[in-house]
């Protein structure tokens, strides 16, 4: 049996996804962690495909979080698949991403985002940015069975 995972890492910088795994494994937050680096494979593993077709979808995630500036297929469009599926809009997507424009956030918010932050710069702004979304998101927030 696979185990549970409790956030879904979609992040294609190396530096980003090392500083975010770093942030939530010092304050222990969650047990499990998928990473995947690109849109298509992000999908593939939401929509339990491709080299995720194993897995099952009662294996999580319990959070999303999601930069917009993907390869292969973009944020944007990953967000428009998992708020348009009856078995996956209600998982916390978290856009966490550099850019900071307007339209950026109006389409993400419009598409069923979450919460929409702009990556910190700097390493302590980053880590306690990350371990304040594990705190709310996984332990304060209530989601339905």
């Amino acid at each position: 049996m696979a185990k549970a995972v409790e956030i879904l890492l979609v992040e294609d910088n190396p530096s980003d996804e090392e500083l975010t795994l770093h942030a939530l494994r010092k304050y222990n937050l969650v047990n499990e962690i998928q990473v995947v680096r690109d849109g298509a494979e992000a999908l593939d593993f939401l929509f339990c495909r491709g080299a995720y077709v194993g897995r099952t979808r009662e294996d999580g995630p319990r959070m999303i979080l999601l930069d917009l500036k993907l390869p292969k297929i973009d944020g944007m469009e990953v967000l428009r698949q998992i708020k348009a599926d009856e078995g996956l809009r209600r998982i916390p997507v978290v856009v966490l991403t550099s850019s900071n424009h307007e339209t950026d956030i109006v389409e993400t918010y419009d598409l069923g985002a979450n919460s929409y932050i702009v990556k910190p710069v700097g390493f302590d702004r980053f880590t306690e940015t990350v371990r304040q979304l594990g705190m709310y998101w996984l332990l304060l927030n209530e989601t339905p069975d």
